[in-house]
């Protein structure tokens, strides 16, 4: 899967580390609805790490289309609701 994170650019992640990713994406949508603006911030940024780590960055020249677009580290939290599906960020595994 190609994730790319807005202002950072693309990273390809292996399916099989979905599973953890959505255990913080489930995190993130707990904190929106309850509007945890610190729990958010902590979450959001967590989970763009995670996506880093977890994934292998496409050079900055590749125009790989992206199955999923994460919002950039200074998101608000109503910027991140307007992306949100059903899933959430993440598709479910």
């Amino acid at each position: 899967m190609i994730v790319r994170i807005m202002g950072e650019g693309q990273v390809k992640l292996d399916d099989n580390h979905l599973a953890e990713l959505d255990k913080l994406d489930d995190e993130l949508q707990r904190e929106l609805d309850s509007g945890d603006e610190a729990g958010f911030r902590r979450t959001l940024l967590g989970l763009l790490d995670a996506v880093h780590r977890l994934g292998t960055p496409l050079p900055d020249d590749a125009l790989e289309p992206s199955e999923l677009i994460l919002p950039e580290r200074e998101a608000t939290i109503d910027e991140v609701r307007a992306m949100l599906t059903e899933d959430g960020l993440f598709p479910n595994p």
